[in-house]
């Protein structure tokens, strides 16, 4: 991914340096508030920003010795680590970015000063950070359809709902997404100023994870749910291109069009976002990320790709990502 440079230091102290901001925008910026540590959010397998060691203070000050310490997680040096770049002037890489390296980093400057009486000052400013890995949601999508029936109670409405599911899966044969939560059911509805019709409400979910999913992810080097997603939106597209245009196909393929035909403009198609164990959404806690499956806090875990992370009860969980509780 190409990365944008800028040779201007950042306007606000503790911020990300924006240099690095690549165009899909895997990291988010955090707001500027009171809280000296700032959060960062890193896509899982991208590099994150560089992290400046500095505020506006020091970026436009001339700094004598200036020295250069990052603390990661655990209380780890990060000097010489194989995941880091920190550069001669304090800026810090982590690359490529994991799960488990979510925590906080701080740096520690050190830099003198000589005053007009010739003599050496010492002054240390600790810059802190709250670098999150994130991941993009796992896409599926819930199809709700319509359909005028004769009568309710008729095998015909379930044979039809199978022929219908057999061709739903021969349009998105060979993008390994796969049809489930089927269902349906059949009412009598009144519409204003018309007769009592008998209807068949129609209902699967298409995601991405069918047959062959595993293999398709081991051959890309990028974060899988980026191929996993558009998989699913094509096979989206194909299903709701199949109902808009073609009713009298699915009339005459599946039953007498006088007793059972498609409602046309009735298709509903709603996106399901789930995260991958370790990760959840959260809009309070990370409103800068909202969409984004973040890593779970300290005390939390999500084991079952479920939207959040729940908190766990039972034991103590002192790190970021937890599967289990």
């Amino acid at each position: 991914m190409q990365l944008r440079r800028s040779p201007k230091p950042p306007k606000s102290p503790t911020a990300a340096d924006p240099s690095c901001r690549r165009s899909q925008t895997p990291v988010k910026d955090p707001p500027h508030g009171h809280d000296p540590t700032v959060k960062v959010y890193v896509k899982v397998k991208m590099n994150s920003p560089y992290l400046l060691c500095m505020d506006e203070d020091t970026a436009n000050t001339e700094l004598i010795d200036p020295y250069y310490l990052w603390i990661g997680p655990n209380e780890r040096n990060l000097k010489g680590q194989i995941n880091t770049d920190i550069t001669e002037t304090g800026k810090l890489m982590l690359k490529p970015f994991r799960k488990i390296m979510s925590g906080t980093y701080s740096c520690t400057l050190s830099y003198r000063t000589i005053n007009n009486h010739f003599e050496e000052e010492l002054t240390l400013k600790l810059f802190t950070f709250l670098v999150l890995g994130y991941r993009e949601p796992d896409y599926s999508y819930q199809i709700n359809v319509r359909y005028a029936t004769l009568a309710c109670h008729q095998l015909a409405n379930s044979q039809f709902f199978e022929g219908l599911l057999s061709t739903v899966r021969g349009l998105i044969d060979g993008l390994t997404c796969k049809l489930t939560n089927f269902y349906h059911s059949c009412h009598a509805i009144k519409e204003p100023e018309e007769k009592l019709q008998n209807e068949l409400f129609l209902s699967f979910r298409v995601d991405p994870f069918g047959k062959g999913w595993e293999e398709i992810c081991s051959e890309v080097m990028y974060d899988c749910e980026d191929e996993t997603n558009a998989r699913v939106q094509k096979a989206r597209d194909l299903i709701e291109k199949f109902f808009i245009r073609q009713p009298n196909v699915l009339k005459n393929e599946f039953a007498d069009p006088t007793k059972i035909y498609y409602i046309e403009h009735s298709i509903e198609i709603t996106r399901i976002d789930n995260c991958r164990s370790g990760f959840g959404k959260n809009e309070i806690t990370h409103n800068d990320c909202a969409n984004c499956c973040v890593v779970c806090d300290p005390n939390t875990y999500n084991s079952m790709n479920n939207a959040h992370c729940q908190v766990c009860n039972d034991i103590q969980i002192p790190y970021y990502g937890a599967t289990t509780c």
